[in-house]
């Protein structure tokens, strides 16, 4: 092995790396898959509960293709960037029809699998193939943007692809799946966003931001845009029997396919809610009963969410269509829904938390 970097990296990672993950255990390339996929933009402690859920309702490629959608995102409720839970449901059923349930060992034919990009498809292909390939995740960035001081934000064209060429130099053609974890684990636990522990990093000799003492300038920052500030009226319409009213969102988009909560324009006053609903469903509703508003942010815009519970005298007006439904709370909660939205309904007197 030539090149210094994989060398240190690997030694490193024989004492202080992650061996015992959940996903390291029987690492086929379905559980890869899975977990590759939970972990974009979300921390390793926050995954594992979920990851092991997961397996337990859907254990292989052919359990998750048969699964309805609204089990998928049930039980990836809480880990939000819900699309991912639906494109895995996709490629799940396309690795079942096109592939005869089995996964491609060929990283073309991974990337054509919806919500596969080149980084997933090559972090399969090493850790479950153990072929050599090169995955540049949002660890492995920061690790080489700091290493050879590569200025500029990531998502710029340009900077991305100066990362790649430095990942492609550095990627061994030996342990390779040893190799695609350390670096992980490198960026996750020592070359951290912010306070990265230079003094224990094995690659701190050759580190170009170290030398500079510029660690924190890289990699380089997205530019900001003040994300907007959204208002919305949350309604729980509850009937004689104690049932509410869900309404599944579009299919794309925030919370595409997850159940949710009727809502209406911001802009009607509380008292106003009543006539509201009946001209939106037909319904005969009381006054509200305002429950403590709440901010919910998205990655590009703020949401203020206003409560509101009304009884519904008579629930014969809306045709079920598929889109809504009247459920108890109990059968709700097993339903795939956002996670403000199983806040709201569990939680009756104290006030929902602001969410990021």
């Amino acid at each position: 092995m030539s090149d210094s970097f994989a060398r240190k990296l690997l030694a490193w990672y024989d004492k202080n790396g992650r061996h015992d993950l959940p996903w390291h255990h029987d690492r086929n390339p379905y559980r890869v898959w899975v977990s590759e996929i939970m972990l974009q933009q979300t921390q390793v402690t926050t995954v594992i509960p979920y990851f092991e859920a997961f397996m337990r309702r859907f254990p292989n490629v052919a359990a998750l293709a048969e699964a309805p959608v609204d089990d998928v995102l049930s039980h990836w409720s809480g880990l939000g960037y819900y699309a991912r839970a639906r494109n895995l449901h996709k490629a799940a059923k396309q690795i079942v029809s096109d592939h005869g349930g089995e996964f491609p060992a060929d990283q073309e034919q991974l990337e054509s699998l919806t919500g596969i990009g080149r980084s997933t498809a090559a972090a399969i292909l090493a850790q479950a193939f153990q072929t050599r390939a090169t995955i540049l995740d949002g660890n492995v960035k920061r690790v080489l943007a700091r290493y050879h001081a590569v200025p500029g934000w990531p998502g710029k064209t340009s900077v991305l692809n100066r990362l790649w060429k430095c990942a492609e130099q550095h990627t061994p053609e030996e342990r390779i799946r040893d190799y695609t974890q350390a670096i992980m684990d490198l960026g996750a636990m020592v070359c951290t966003r912010s306070r990265p522990a230079c003094d224990v990093c094995p690659l701190n000799s050759d580190c170009e931001a170290k030398a500079r003492g510029e660690q924190k300038l890289y990699p380089g920052s997205k530019p900001k845009k003040e994300k907007p500030e959204k208002t919305t009226w949350m309604l729980i319409l509850e009937d004689r029997e104690g049932r509410i009213l869900l309404e599944r969102r579009p299919p794309s988009g925030i919370w595409g396919g997850l159940w949710s909560l009727p809502e209406l324009d911001p802009a009607y006053q509380p008292e106003e809610l009543p006539d509201a609903c009946e001209q939106a469903y037909g319904y005969d509703c009381s006054q509200p009963e305002l429950a403590d508003g709440f901010r919910h942010t998205f990655s590009h815009y703020h949401l203020h969410i206003q409560p509101a519970r009304l009884n519904v005298a008579n629930t014969s007006q809306v045709a079920d269509n598929g889109n809504h439904q009247w459920v108890y709370r109990d059968e709700a909660l097993t339903l795939g829904l956002p996670a403000p939205i199983r806040t709201i309904l569990t939680s009756s007197q104290s006030s929902p938390q602001e969410q990021t």
